[in-house]
């Protein structure tokens, strides 16, 4: 998939998502652009770091741990885009959660 296309499919997962949840929102669509950007920048470059920090109470929580990780870096991103709002842990954790599973869906569906 192209690079652009993955940013404007991942856009419209994200679009989505705040579309559901209520404790998530866009002020305007560049805010939701800048913000699949800043996603896909910290779960590449902050991301890895965290687990491998992490990796104790993560082998102690079965992995589960690595929920908690995501819904950080959602958090992150609502604190570093500006337009783009997060209210709260709660809203953070469901939001991550959802968007990873619809960009898993979305990401599983592409033509090989």
């Amino acid at each position: 998939m192209s690079l652009i296309v993955r940013w404007v499919v991942h856009a419209l997962v994200l679009w989505l998502v705040a579309f559901i949840l209520p404790g998530v929102t866009f002020a305007n669509n560049w805010s939701l652009l800048v913000t699949v950007i800043v996603l896909g920048l910290i779960n590449a470059l902050i991301r890895p770091v965290i687990i491998l920090l992490t990796l104790p109470i993560n082998l102690f929580t079965l992995g589960l741990f690595t929920l908690v990780i995501n819904a950080l870096m959602f958090w992150l991103a609502s604190t570093v885009v500006k337009g783009f709002e997060v209210e709260g842990f709660g809203a953070a954790f469901l939001g991550a959660l959802l968007y990873s599973l619809l960009a898993m869906l979305v990401n599983s569906a592409k033509p090989k």
